[in-house]
């Protein structure tokens, strides 16, 4: 089996980081590994708390996971500051990893802040040039490049502002932008490839930007090229949003249905 790594924060309710990654590996038929670099005390409402781990824990879980398995791809999240970001590079170069699916998290479903402001510098400069995909929704994507997306034609040029940081290939997600289809463009050095499905109508989407980058990581781990890789990922988060529509999970953004496939198992 398959070994994927996420190193992200943890959400104790479970919706988001660490939780949702691990759900997604297992649901996507790959053996999920993690490290932890930040704890949060949070809910389906808000962001309470955020205490980062000490530098030497994080770099331990990595030093030890990597000794031990045959990790085939690594997806981040959550990584709050620039030392951590640092540690995280430093690793991925030390043992040579190719797939590595960046998902630069910023802010929470709530509003709350899980990246300093100046640890955005760093992952540009030291972490986004290692990545083989970055995944970016419109907010984060603007923050990255300091400009308005509102349009199909602005995600295009902005994927490719992207992919001149240095990573390999640019998943702009256009969920934010409010059209009847949640459109996604891919860039990948010379092509653009979109990516669509039905706008599903939902308050149960806390984890759709985890979810959605694991699940690329998982199909990159099996051997699918990037195209296939985002387009069976994409049909999965659609199924894990469809079913989490009737959840009555907490009293804010809910989780998704990560075992969509087990519902209808008696």
């Amino acid at each position: 089996m398959k070994q994927v790594l996420t190193i992200a924060g943890s959400d104790s309710g479970a919706g988001a980081g660490i939780q949702a990654d691990l759900k997604t590996f297992a649901a996507n038929g790959v053996y999920g590994l993690s490290t932890i670099v930040a704890i949060t005390a949070q809910n389906t409402k808000r962001v309470k708390s955020i205490f980062s781990l000490p530098e030497n824990i994080v770099e331990d879980q990595l030093d030890v996971l990597f000794e031990d398995f045959d990790i085939s791809a690594v997806k981040t999240g959550m990584l709050f500051s620039s030392n951590i970001i640092e540690i995280v590079s430093n690793i991925i170069k030390k043992y040579k990893v190719e797939k590595v699916v960046l998902d630069p998290v910023m802010i929470s479903k709530s509003g709350n802040k899980l990246l300093e402001d100046s640890a955005i510098d760093t992952l540009v400069d030291k972490f986004i040039p290692l990545a083989y995909i970055i995944t970016p929704n419109i907010n984060e994507a603007e923050r990255l490049l300091n400009i308005k997306i509102s349009n199909l034609d602005d995600m295009y040029k902005a994927a490719e502002k992207l992919c001149s940081f240095g990573c390999k290939n640019v998943l702009v997600k256009g969920g934010h932008l409010n059209f009847s289809k949640a459109v996604d463009i891919l860039f990948d050095g010379h092509n653009h490839y979109e990516f669509s499905s039905e706008m599903i109508n939902s308050k149960n989407t806390h984890g759709t930007g985890c979810t959605y980058a694991s699940a690329i990581a998982a199909n990159l781990a099996k051997g699918y090229n990037t195209n296939l890789a985002i387009k069976y990922a994409k049909k999965y988060l659609t199924e894990a949003i469809v079913w989490a529509q009737s959840n009555k999970i907490g009293h804010g953004h809910g989780p998704l249905n990560h075992f969509c496939m087990l519902t209808n198992i008696k």
